[in-house]
């Protein structure tokens, strides 16, 4: 059986991409390890699975504005002193939940294989695998969608500058099918970020689609469908 892309489906992605259990907190520890006190990955893996569970389990309940530190120490077991030899302040761990979604995405849709399929193939690749990702990290997408307005001015702008350059990566798709005679060059900077739009309601709305019952691989067919049908999609 082909990987992903070559087969989109959820069981292959996950299956090129693991982004849950140990392989996520090594890559968390890898993207934050420059900030941390501590460097073994051994001692280090367990505690930045409970802070940044906790993180979000605190940001959801109350606010993370309205999280302390002291509230995350608690809730993790892990003492001020321990807490802060991985993060030095709240700013920081908003920083690494940034910087850790924004470089699994770049890692997933910068990759050779999908860049090479062809428009139509990579728009799919594109829209379905980020509906996979933000199905497993849906955690790390929902935090940097709703706290963004209270993060530090630097911080909104990474959030911001992030949707961005995924409207790049799906306008690029867009004018590469144009070029091949496959779409209609239509207001594609909207059409780019409308199917953004789309794609971010499935972390954002996910009582809605589960009241609904609709599948995972329901919505991303919608969403391919739609956008296909705005670009006058033109099949051999």
């Amino acid at each position: 059986m082909s990987s992903w892309p070559e087969n989109i489906n959820i069981q292959a992605f996950r299956e090129t991409w693991v982004l849950e259990g140990e392989p996520l907190w090594a890559r968390v520890f890898d993207t934050h390890r420059e900030k941390m006190q501590i460097k073994n990955p051994q001692i280090a893996l367990g505690n930045l699975e409970k802070i940044f569970t906790c993180t979000f389990k605190l940001a959801n309940s109350k606010g993370f504005q309205a999280m302390s530190l002291r509230d995350l120490s608690r809730e993790t077991g892990i003492s001020m002193g321990g807490l802060y030899a991985y993060i030095g302040s709240k700013d920081d761990l908003a920083a690494a939940i940034e910087e850790v979604l924004r470089k699994t995405i770049d890692d997933v849709m910068s990759d050779q294989a999908v860049i090479s399929l062809s428009p139509v193939h990579r728009l799919k690749a594109i829209i379905y695998g980020d509906i996979f990702m933000n199905e497993i990290m849906h955690p790390w997408y929902y935090f940097c969608y709703l706290e963004a307005k209270g993060l530090s001015r630097e911080q909104r702008e990474a959030a911001m500058a992030m949707e961005l350059k995924f409207d790049e990566r799906i306008l690029d798709t867009f004018k590469a099918g144009v070029e091949a005679g496959l779409f209609e060059d239509d207001r594609l900077e909207l059409l780019a970020a409308n199917t953004t739009s789309m794609l971010q309601q499935w972390y954002l709305k996910r009582w809605k689609f589960a009241h609904a019952q609709t599948s995972i691989e329901d919505y991303a067919a919608f969403v391919f469908d739609i956008t296909l049908r705005n670009l006058q999609y033109k099949s051999a």
